[in-house]
């Protein structure tokens, strides 16, 4: 369960006396258990009608300790179960109703107990063009270029994953700082070959004719993956020779 505070130095009196944080605020208390969401993150899901904050006279986003709470729920069914938007703003609106509300099941999933034959299915999270811009907050040029670059890539149909929207996010923060797309394909191939590095490891389990062996290489797919990510993340602190969260 996310933890809200009681109000910080930064929030002002007003924000303090009523509860209600502002989108950076929101930011810091959903970073602890999502460390990828970004102020675009919340922005694209206010947009998409999962979350309605109150607005000041001004204009400013201020958010109830319920909207954070929701924030997390949205937040984990993406990351936990790939379930696409509209489901998932319908399985909270119901559970608001009152309504029973199992979660729906979608990911891989195998039928019966044959094991002679794999029946499954993967369903991902997928957005449109329009959508990845929206969530980016980025012009058509700029993901033009970074599609130049290898960076995002549409799907053979030309949809994006949901991947596709962590990476928009993060490139498009980046450029605030002045690191332009260009600066951004070592990363890139930093990357292919971290991932070129897990497969060799679990290409034998993948190859396996046993059905239950290739669902372990998908899973030891995931923990390699999370490792490397550490050690990646790890290595860029001591070179920069700073501590982070």
């Amino acid at each position: 369960m996310l933890q809200t505070p009681s109000g910080g130095a930064g929030s002002g009196t007003a924000a303090r006396d009523s509860g209600l944080m502002s989108i950076g605020t929101v930011l810091n208390v959903l970073r602890d258990e999502f460390p990828e969401v970004t102020i675009s993150k919340i922005r694209f899901l206010e947009s998409e009608g999962l979350i309605e904050p109150q607005r000041t006279p001004s204009g400013y986003r201020k958010f109830s300790p319920r909207d954070v709470e929701r924030l997390g729920h949205v937040l984990r069914m993406q990351r936990d179960h790939y379930l696409p938007l509209k489901v998932i703003r319908e399985h909270l609106d119901a559970m608001e109703r009152g309504e029973a509300a199992p979660l729906p099941v979608v990911g891989r999933q195998r039928s019966g107990d044959d094991e002679s034959e794999e029946a499954e299915r993967s369903t991902v999270t997928r957005i449109g063009r329009d959508e990845l811009l929206a969530a980016a907050d980025v012009d058509e040029a700029e993901l033009r270029e970074w599609e130049s670059y290898g960076l995002v890539a549409p799907l053979a149909d030309g949809v994006y994953d949901a991947e596709a929207v962590t990476v928009a996010a993060l490139v498009a923060e980046l450029g605030r700082f002045g690191i332009e797309p260009r600066h951004l394909r070592v990363m890139k191939a930093a990357a292919e070959r971290e991932a070129g590095l897990v497969d060799q490891v679990v290409a034998p389990l993948k190859r396996h004719r046993n059905p239950q062996t290739r669902t372990l290489a998908e899973a030891r797919t995931r923990e390699l993956a999370a490792l490397t990510m550490k050690l990646h993340s790890a290595l860029v602190k001591a070179a920069l020779g700073v501590r982070l969260p």
